[in-house]
């Protein structure tokens, strides 16, 4: 589950939150308790570098199957 943070317009009280996505987002301030909390935009808590994901990294042996071998099309 993704962290979220937000933040009060009211007082500025700042608060990370651990929701799934599909949670609605969070409205009352636990500081001042007015529904004056916003969400707000972040960075990711991960970053994927390198060259990606292939659905050759996990596979072992003859399990690979790479394009253009043994495919029989051309």
């Amino acid at each position: 589950m993704p962290f979220y943070d937000y933040e009060c317009r009211a007082c500025g009280h700042q608060l990370e939150k651990m929701q799934k996505i599909s949670d609605e987002p969070l409205k009352d301030c636990p500081s001042c308790e007015k529904p004056e909390l916003q969400k707000q935009i972040s960075a990711a808590g991960f970053r994927l570098g390198g060259t990606g994901w292939y659905e050759t990294d996990f596979k072992t042996g003859t399990k690979k199957n790479l394009a253009g071998e043994g495919s029989g099309s051309s």
